[in-house]
């Protein structure tokens, strides 16, 4: 159940923008810059799970990696918990950052080759935990390795020693070890079997339900998206241009790129499938180091109008919780 909008949401980011400098080869830095997020702006209420989607280069895992800390943002602010983290103190920052963890898209590269299983798991419990004993730890090392279906033997193995799903397991019950409340979850199956990707997905809705945590699913699956998300934001170079609950999103999209997006997923049923019209888009993803004015979608857009060309249309809620950055809506 998704709590009410009065509440004061877990996380709020306002006009975050995230702009790297771009570099040469031979000349160092440049005066480009790549706007890789361009002025974004969601909350999620506690016990939410908000699902991040759009095509591979639009800006989801920066987005997801500024608001856990990992990148500091170029303008805008993150607030946790009505905190804005840029001006919170160091001690209130470290207090924070344990609350806000993440699950990375690789577990092949996510995880020390180095360490045991145990040690990576209790490496975050010694960086905030200082003060817990040996036995305490190891405790609650084996707790959560059965909480993620793995078992305590698996401690003293190394990561090279288990499949790709397995360490995915691993990477979760090293998020859950200082006993989070926000997590960011960046592509947590893209790099797991087909087969293994639903045991992921259910594992996760059953430890939100038990931990009370709140998800920031990033993805670009769009059928595990509707089954995880209550609502979902889509992105689009940079920036997001539609944000709404997620059966809306998937019966009534606003917005063009949502459109096309949404034609892409297959639908079990041959006969719905067969009478359904695909919608595809002419072109390539602009460069995000030189985006096009106004409308950054008016190069592909089918629906384009003269203003598109000129002016960059703000999100706006058309209907209640329904925004959509759009002229010809």
């Amino acid at each position: 159940m998704v709590p009410t909008s009065a509440q004061t949401p877990i996380l709020k980011v306002n006009k975050m923008k995230k702009y790297f400098q771009q570099q040469s080869a031979y000349f160092g830095k440049t005066g480009n810059w790549l706007r890789a997020v361009d002025g974004v702006s969601f909350s999620i209420q506690a016990g939410e799970t908000l699902g991040l989607v759009g095509e591979s280069g639009c800006g989801k895992t920066t987005v997801g990696r500024t608001v856990i800390g990992l990148y500091q943002p170029t303008a805008g602010w993150v607030a946790y918990k009505g905190v804005n983290l840029a001006r919170a103190k160091p001690s209130e920052r470290l207090v924070y950052r344990r609350q806000m963890q993440m699950i990375f898209q690789d577990p092949y590269a996510s995880l020390n080759p180095r360490m045991t299983v145990g040690d990576i798991i209790m490496e975050p419990l010694l960086i905030h935990h200082p003060g817990m004993g040996k036995n305490e730890r190891m405790e609650r090392v084996n707790e959560l390795l059965n909480m993620v279906g793995l078992n305590p033997e698996h401690a003293n193995r190394y990561p090279h020693e288990f499949s790709g799903g397995q360490r995915q397991r691993i990477g979760i019950a090293r998020a859950l070890a200082v006993e989070p409340e926000l997590i960011v979850c960046d592509e947590p199956v893209s790099a797991v079997d087909v087969s293994i990707q639903a045991q992921i997905i259910n594992m996760l809705e059953e430890l939100q339900e038990e931990l009370n945590l709140t998800y920031l699913i990033i993805a670009h699956d769009l059928a595990m998206v509707k089954h995880i998300s209550d609502r979902v934001a889509v992105m689009y170079l940079g920036k997001i241009v539609e944000l709404v609950d997620s059966e809306v999103l998937y019966h009534n999209p606003l917005h063009p790129y949502s459109r096309a997006l949404l034609s892409a997923v297959p639908i079990a049923d041959p006969d719905v499938e067969r009478q359904r019209k695909r919608i595809l888009l002419e072109g390539d993803l602009p460069s995000p180091v030189n985006p096009p004015p106004g409308c950054y979608f008016h190069t592909r857009c089918n629906r384009v109008l003269p203003i598109c060309h000129e002016q960059e249309p703000e999100l706006r809620e058309l209907e209640k919780g329904h925004f959509v950055a759009c002229h010809n809506v």
